[in-house]
C-alpha cells in the first residue's frame, strides 16, 4: 500500500523503520516543524524527521494541520492510507483524505487509557498489563474500531522509559502486521465498548510533586510512571530533588509523614502516608542525577529531616 506516515517521538520511530523495510510504500512523513531546546535554544528537529531523513524519506513538516495548502498538499499524494504513531489529533477533513482510511497505533489495549498519556498510567496505576492498539482513526480521539491488539507485561522493574522502548519495538511489529492484513482484505474491525473506557490524561506539572500523605506504593508507582522524564519532585532543605529509583515497604516508622525515617550506605527511606518509600537514585538541583550512595555521601542528612 501507499502509506503517509505521521508521527513526532522516539517512540514511533520503529515504526517507521520497520514500515520503511516492508512491502508498502511510503510516500511521505509528516511530523512537527524544528522547535527550540534547551538552554542554548537550538533548533531541534523531531526524532522522527531525522529518521526519515535517514532513511531517504520525504518529510513534510507541518506547523498547521488546517491550512488550505496542508489539505491540498496531502490531497495529492494519492495515499491509500495515512498512518499514525504519537502525532497530533487529526482534523476530521484530513483523517478523511485517504482513499483506505487513516490506521492509528496506541499504547494501550483499547478503550482502556484514551488519551495522551497511557503508558505513563498504566505504570502509576500499579498496572502488570497493558498492550497496544491499532484502529481505524475517527475524529472523536481513540475510539475508533479496532484493528488489532497485543498484550504486554508490565516488569517490576520497568519505568515509563523502559516500557514505552519495549512497547515502541513490540508496536512496530504490530503495525505492520496490521498494515499486511489490512491490504489483503483479512482484518474485521470491531466497535470499543464505550462503557469500558478510561481516560490517560495528559501528565501536568503539579502531578510531578509528591504529596507524602499519598502510600509508598503510590508514590513509588508516580515515581516508574514519570521516569525518565518529567520526573517527580519534591523539596529537601529548600533545594528541589528528583527520585527516579525506589522500593517501598509497608511498615510504618514512628516518624511523621514526608520525614526521613531511616538513612542506611546506599539508600534512604521516608515515611509516607502508608508505608516507607525506599530512596534508590536522585537528581539534587544543579547536581548530575546519581545513586542515592553516591549522594549521602556528598550531603550530611539526618533522620527526622522533612521533605516538602
Amino acid at each position: 500500500m501507499k502509506i503517509v506516515f505521521m508521527g513526532n517521538p522516539e517512540f514511533a520511530v520503529p515504526s517507521l523503520k520497520k514500515l520503511a523495510a516492508s512491502n508498502h510504500e511510503i510516500l511521505s512523513v509528516v511530523t512537527n516543524p524544528p522547535k527550540l531546546v534547551g538552554r542554548g535554544r537550538k533548533l531541534m528537529q523531531s526524532p522522527v524527521a531525522k529518521c526519515a531523513e535517514d532513511l531517504n524519506l520525504n518529510v513534510m513538516e507541518i506547523d498547521n494541520l488546517n491550512s488550505e495548502d496542508t489539505m491540498q498538499n496531502l490531497q495529492k499524494l494519492n495515499a491509500d492510507v495515512f498512518t499514525v504513531v504519537a502525532y497530533r489529533i487529526l482534523p476530521k477533513e484530513i483523517i478523511a483524505i485517504p482513499a483506505k482510511g487513516s490506521i492509528n497505533l496506541h499504547g494501550s489495549l483499547l478503550p482502556k487509557y484514551r488519551g495522551a498519556a497511557p503508558i505513563q498510567w498504566s505504570l502509576i496505576n500499579g498496572d502488570s498489563e497493558t498492550g497496544l492498539t491499532t484502529f481505524i482513526l475517527q475524529p472523536k480521539v481513540d475510539t475508533g474500531n479496532v484493528l488489532l491488539q497485543k498484550k504486554i507485561a508490565i516488569d517490576q522493574d520497568d519505568n515509563y522509559g523502559s516500557l514505552a522502548k519495549k512497547m515502541s519495538n513490540a508496536g512496530a511489529e504490530l503495525l505492520v502486521e496490521t498494515m499486511d492484513e489490512f491490504e489483503k482484505g483479512n482484518l474485521d474491525s470491531y466497535a470499543q465498548d464505550d462503557f469500558k473506557a478510561t481516560t490517560a490524561r495528559k501528565i501536568s506539572a503539579e502531578m510531578t510533586v509528591i504529596n507524602w500523605q499519598k502510600s509508598a506504593q503510590e508514590i513509588h508507582n508516580l515515581i516508574r510512571g514519570l521516569t525518565p522524564s518529567p520526573g517527580v519532585r519534591t523539596l529537601l532543605s529548600g533545594k528541589g530533588l528528583k527520585i527516579f529509583e525506589t522500593e517501598f515497604i509497608k511498615e510504618n516508622s514512628a516518624l511523621n509523614k514526608g520525614e526521613i525515617s531511616k538513612i542506611e550506605k546506599e539508600h534512604f527511606s521516608i515515611q509516607t502516608g502508608a508505608g516507607q518509600l525506599i530512596v534508590l537514585q536522585v537528581q539534587l538541583e544543579g547536581k548530575r542525577r546519581m545513586s542515592a550512595g553516591d549522594f549521602l555521601r556528598g550531603v550530611h542528612l539526618l533522620t527526622g529531616t522533612r521533605l516538602r
